[in-house]
């Protein structure tokens, strides 16, 4: 594993490197049970949640864990149920995923923002008959035919609990796509997910794991991003990971979370990172900030390299195999537009129709043998066939390859058509971003007679300012090609945006379609 600093360069760890994942393997044991028995006094969780700080240790965690398992084992709880986790970032919420996992159950992390519709159809479709809350949470929960477990008002058991003796390939979370693309699926994955993920979360955080190192993310613990790129590989690494409550980020309350719990990692959602830059936010003290989800241009990146005195590493990956691309600023420079090399242990490429890798545009694909690549789709065996492409497992994304840097151009059905040329809507949406009276915008499609599609731009403006749509053309035209300018901007007050903070383009696209009828 990437675990520290060894003084070999990229090439060489892309190489050499191999899982040596063992046959026997629970993720309890990696980010808790390890070093509660090695190091028991360990700061594990800095809990930030009350207002005053409060270091939580891997054994007291381990303490939490074991007598919330042993009230879900009184509750009814067997090896292999599902087990919903249901509270936003706290320690107990770390502690109901370790407790599951204990019993070799499932957990399934679910978003405090859904309403009941959401939570109905996630808890219907896995069979969850306990879900792991908080009183808030309880009443959410209400309607539902599920039992809702507080610790917080609940006497839960004392004593001790042994960790299931569990395979690396058995399953141990299950967690639900964020919907960008149809309904949403339950990717399930086996206990080898975490360990997955470690090599490119350590490249992210320019290896992470240095003296000092403590993690953050406004990132809800409820998505695989907070849950996984975050929380249990701070875990398992031994980097005391923050947890602080924000339901909205606000720029203020992000600064004191910093301050407050002495974070030196953070993984930043391009949204965060945008409203950081319109508010004028620099950060100092950080050792590494890491992004993905959607792609950063070479402005923002200078603008980081400004705001924060260090390079932020973009990355890249999805809820069925995540954490397969990444920058590293320590092993070598990032490639604006592009979100990185394929992770040691990962092979990602472009392929064509035939399931080969191509020249050119292709389908972003990521071959079989990564442990963070989901077992199958939860009761969906359709649909986890239709994800393979022989050996290799299909994104939903488009990409060109160059070198071994992927430059990522879009969802497959987000990518513009437009006179002959194929135009991915994320560079353009890098650079309206940079043009200072923009706050944020979205990128689509919209058929045109003539052209097939025409680039159009819906724009969110900063408060106060006004722009001409000229002059935003203008902008895109003078530093992209010519044929890629948006030919319309429409100028909105708010963008269609899922849970995770990533714009919803298929609301967008069906917006310029219905224009287009109009017309």
């Amino acid at each position: 594993m990437i675990l520290a600093a060894s003084g070999a360069g990229y090439e060489e760890i892309y190489r050499t490197f191999d899982w040596q994942i063992p046959d026997r393997l629970n993720m309890a044991a990696q980010a808790c049970d390890s070093w509660a028995e090695r190091d028991p006094d360990r700061t594990a969780i800095v809990d930030l949640t009350a207002g005053a700080r409060r270091d939580v240790s891997y054994a007291a965690l381990r303490d939490m864990a074991e007598r919330l398992a042993l009230a879900l084992a009184e509750g009814g709880v067997q090896r292999g149920d599902r087990v919903g986790v249901l509270r936003s970032q706290d320690p107990w919420c770390a502690a109901a995923h370790i407790a599951a996992w204990k019993l070799g159950a499932i957990s399934v992390p679910l978003f405090k923002l859904f309403r009941e519709d959401a939570l109905r159809a996630r808890v219907e479709d896995c069979g969850a008959r306990i879900v792991v809350s908080d009183g808030e949470g309880a009443q959410m929960l209400a309607a539902l035919d599920v039992v809702a477990l507080v610790p917080e008002a609940a006497t839960l058991p004392t004593g001790r609990c042994s960790t299931a003796d569990t395979g690396a390939d058995e399953p141990g979370v299950l967690i639900y796509t964020s919907g960008t693309t149809g309904k949403p699926k339950g990717a399930l994955h086996g206990h080898r997910v975490l360990s997955g993920h470690l090599p490119g979360v350590a490249l992210s955080h320019d290896l992470l794991g240095q003296p000092g190192d403590c993690l953050w993310t406004p990132a809800d613990w409820a998505w695989i991003g907070g849950l996984f790129d975050v929380l249990m590989p701070g875990l398992a690494l031994g980097v005391p990971v923050v947890a602080a409550r924000m339901a909205k980020f606000e720029v203020a309350e992000c600064l004191r979370i910093i301050d407050q719990g002495a974070v030196k990692n953070v993984f930043f959602p391009p949204t965060a990172l945008r409203m950081l830059k319109a508010e004028g936010a620099g950060i100092e003290g950080l050792r590494s900030i890491a992004s993905g989800g959607e792609t950063l241009g070479a402005e923002m990146l200078a603008w980081g390299r400004q705001a924060f005195g260090l390079t932020i590493n973009e990355f890249y990956g999805q809820t069925e195999c995540n954490m397969a691309v990444s920058c590293c600023a320590a092993l070598f420079d990032a490639r604006p537009g592009c979100a990185g090399r394929s992770v040691p242990g990962f092979d990602v490429n472009v392929i064509g129709p035939d399931g080969w890798p191509c020249e050119g545009e292709g389908d972003v694909a990521i071959r079989r043998g990564s442990p963070a690549m989901m077992l199958e789709y939860w009761n969906k065996p359709e649909a986890t066939l239709d994800k393979f492409r022989g050996d290799w497992l299909l994104t939903g994304d488009r990409g060109v390859m160059e070198g071994d840097f992927l430059r990522f151009l879009g969802r497959e059905d987000d990518v513009i058509t437009s006179s002959g040329y194929r135009i991915g809507p994320s560079e353009i949406e890098d650079c309206l971003m940079t043009h200072p009276c923009v706050a944020t915008v979205g990128v689509v499609g919209k058929p045109d007679a003539l052209r097939t599609e025409i680039v159009k731009a819906y724009v969110v403006l900063k408060a106060g300012v006004k722009v001409a749509e000229r002059e935003l053309q203008d902008y895109v035209k003078n530093r992209l090609a010519s044929y890629s300018y948006p030919r319309e901007i429409a100028f909105v007050e708010a963008l269609p945006m899922t849970v995770t903070g990533k714009v919803i383009r298929k609301e967008l696209k069906a917006r310029a379609a219905r224009e287009s009828e109009t017309c």
